[in-house]
């Protein structure tokens, strides 16, 4: 009944489910079902999602409410496996997967693109009312449609890209807090005021970002430049002048003016955790990171939003969301148990609960009363709002991928690691990345590729 991993199968549940009448079984595996009127059979769904502490107890109290009103329907959760991706994958090529799953990243869209997904499109040409789609970010919508159109996702929640400063420390050092008008330059000027050493030693960095893929992408674009040529997304563009000149800003601050940690500098600590610690005086992370930072900072924090590149002010938006399996018995049912899931109760039960930036944008007033009102004296003077901006005001931008990013990923975290991390290499490393990772895309689809690698064409 149970994979290796401890997690039920959905083969697993579905016996399970037939052999409820007393309900102990599903009771003991955490299932929640719905009473069923006598000599009446149900259809049954598994709802495969987060596994994260706070996640299980709210889908479980969600789900009996949607059982309830709907008792034609029974929905099963149960929580992601460690190796989400991979199991997955083995599941939906055997026929064996959840009916809905939660993604993102650039596995969502892949498992689009392999034909794992059903095409929404018919369900929301018809059952989706242009109101509600106005209330989600262009970008994070758009995200979850393939590069031939079909649309195997709806919006889960949208994460945003801002930047925390320690309060106390800025007084320290008689500056003025951010503004929503900071550039990268008043960005440095802060960063160095803010650093403080012992003699060769940093005892407390200016600021800090995760080097990782669309945490550097959100400076590329903030510079003008993208990862992937927007139009020719085989074409990788990465090494073009405004991404270099944007990832040097970055390796200067950390290798030339040393204001800026690199995860070696902190013992590979979570950002959010070195910040927490006061090593850092500022930190990019996202509205994700808020409730730990509120939960573990004893300072006054503030929050601006992400400071502007020379060539437009962006900010990163995520790409998490909700699809159903291709191969789903029951469609139908599915699609309305999506809709309840992206409805105005389930993202209010997301927000309340862990903090979760609502997808909606109705319910921001409402998420940002609700950190304010469970922490009314750190929250007070935060301006939460600042990770709101990019997804009302529309310059919210989503990790970028190119068709096949099997291996894209480590191509390019090997050669940050030697330019970021430690500080070995120049940042013209990234035009043999470029030409790498074109050669995947050639031989991911048989067909040849424009290379544009070199900075100087």
């Amino acid at each position: 009944m149970k994979d290796r991993s401890g997690i039920v199968s959905r083969r697993g549940f579905l016996r399970l489910a037939a052999a409820s009448a007393a309900g102990s079984l599903l009771a003991a595996c955490g299932v929640v079902a719905s009473k069923q009127a006598p000599g009446r059979e149900s259809v049954q769904l598994v709802y495969q999602d987060w596994r994260t502490d706070w996640f299980p107890a709210m889908a479980q109290e969600e789900l009996a409410r949607f059982n309830a009103e709907h008792p034609e329907i029974r929905v099963f959760y149960t929580p992601d496996p460690d190796n989400k991706v991979e199991k997955l994958n083995a599941d939906m090529a055997a026929g064996t997967a959840p009916d809905v799953i939660s993604g993102c990243c650039d596995w969502f869209p892949a498992w689009a693109d392999a034909g794992f997904l059903l095409d929404l499109r018919p369900y929301t040409q018809q059952g989706l009312d242009e109101a509600t789609i106005k209330e989600w970010s262009p970008a994070q919508y758009q995200a979850l449609f393939t590069r031939d159109g079909k649309q195997f996702g709806l919006p889960q929640y949208h994460g945003a890209l801002a930047l925390y400063y320690n309060k106390d420390l800025f007084d320290e050092a008689g500056l003025d807090y951010p503004t929503d008008s900071w550039t990268h330059a008043e960005y440095l000027q802060a960063m160095t005021k803010l650093t403080v050493s012992q003699g060769d030693k940093v005892t407390r960095w200016g600021g800090m970002i995760d080097v990782s893929w669309d945490r550097i992408q959100i400076h590329v674009n903030g510079w003008g430049g993208n990862y992937v040529d927007p139009q020719n997304p085989r074409r990788c563009v990465m090494s073009m002048p405004p991404a270099l000149e944007a990832m040097e800003w970055l390796r200067k601050r950390m290798w030339d003016d040393r204001v800026m940690a690199t995860s070696l500098d902190v013992q590979s600590k979570e950002t959010r955790k070195a910040f927490i610690d006061r090593e850092l005086a500022m930190v990019e992370d996202g509205s994700w990171a808020l409730k730990d930072i509120l939960d573990g900072a004893q300072f006054r924090i503030g929050i601006a939003t992400f400071p502007a590149g020379p060539k437009r002010k962006v900010t990163l938006g995520t790409t998490d969301g909700w699809g159903i399996y291709a191969k789903t018995r029951n469609p139908d049912q599915a699609w309305l148990f999506l809709q309840f899931l992206t409805s105005e109760e389930y993202g209010r039960a997301m927000a309340r609960t862990h903090f979760l930036q609502p997808a909606r944008a109705s319910l921001l007033p409402e998420w940002i009363k609700f950190i304010q009102d469970q922490y009314p004296e750190k929250a007070a003077d935060a301006n939460i709002a600042a990770f709101t901006d990019g997804q009302v005001k529309g310059y919210s931008v989503t990790a970028e991928i190119f068709p096949n990013m099997v291996g894209v990923g480590k191509l390019a975290e090997d050669a940050w690691d030697q330019i970021f991390t430690l500080g070995k290499t120049s940042v013209t490393s990234i035009i043999n990345v470029c030409r790498q990772i074109e050669s995947l895309q050639k031989d991911s689809a048989g067909l040849p590729t424009d290379c544009n690698c070199s900075p100087e064409t």
